[in-house]
């Protein structure tokens, strides 16, 4: 019976301090990190979907959004969210070992981009119009850079893809691939494909003056050696290691807003699939 006292007790005592904190933590912005111009997902102006999916998280945990902003992705984990300067990076690859993730909030992949006038057949790597395509834009350090390489392609398209980033040099430097450019070169007809991540192209695929069409590739591709290359990844949201709290707070967001968050994504014109383990 004495058990059950001290029990009872420290149940009360550990929910007393979770209460505390959540008052605590309610009174303090909630600090994003954020990208100052890396659109679709953000910018300073806050016309990015990350943009409006902090503001729905802010929104939840009652509390007032403030963005701390980078402009280089190699690096803005280690300087801004390690060092304590922002509290939430939105967009983290589930299961990053740099930080907590929560649980998905959405899951999508890359995409084959064509002008619906050409009814290209793209269904997969195997399509024939890859082989005959003049011109193919793609992002260097991708799946879709080592599924050109099986398919014997890569080298083919090397001095258009230096000719997108205007033959700078990649040495020790990020070097940036605007999405809308990409999109552009299809519309314009400069390029017959694009293969690119779905949610990076999705707003100027839907906005293109010509009508473009955006396939989901298959998540079944094998490159040259056998191994398989993964096309299909889901998006969770990233706070620092010592954070358990707040991460257990967005998971909750996340659960109790999925039909709201999932209608954004589709606003956008994000390409969705479901998680693996879903039925």
């Amino acid at each position: 019976m004495q058990i059950n006292k001290f029990l009872i007790t420290a149940l009360c005592l550990g929910s007393s301090l979770a209460i505390s904190q959540a008052k605590a933590e309610a009174t303090k912005p909630l600090k994003v990190c954020a990208a100052e111009n890396e659109m679709p997902y953000s910018n300073k102006a806050g016309e990015g979907f990350e943009n409006k999916l902090a503001e729905l998280v802010g929104k939840a945990l009652d509390r007032k959004v403030e963005y701390v902003y980078w402009n280089d992705p190699r690096y803005y984990i280690r300087d801004t969210l390690d060092k304590g300067l922002c509290d939430l990076a939105i967009g983290v690859d589930k299961g990053d070992p740099r930080v907590l993730t929560t649980q998905p909030y959405y899951r999508s992949g890359y995409v084959f981009i064509s002008r619906e006038a050409d009814n290209l057949d793209l269904l997969n790597w195997d399509s024939e119009a890859l082989r005959k395509a003049q011109r193919i834009a793609f992002i260097p350090g991708t799946p879709p850079e080592v599924m050109m390489k099986a398919i014997g392609r890569y080298n083919d398209m090397f001095n258009y893809s230096q000719e997108l980033v205007g033959f700078k040099s990649r040495r020790n430097q990020y070097i940036k691939y605007e999405a809308s450019k990409l999109v552009s070169e299809i519309s314009s007809g400069h390029a017959e494909i694009a293969a690119l991540w779905g949610p990076s192209t999705a707003r100027y695929v839907k906005a293109s003056s010509t009508p473009l069409a955006m396939t989901m590739i298959p998540d079944d591709n094998v490159r040259a050696d056998g191994q398989k290359v993964d096309f299909h990844f889901s998006t969770s949201m990233g706070v620092r290691k010592n954070d358990p709290f707040l991460l257990a707070q967005l998971n909750k967001v996340i659960e109790d807003n999925r039909d709201e968050i999932t209608e954004l994504l589709e606003e956008e014109g994000i390409p969705l699939v479901d998680e693996p383990d879903a039925p």
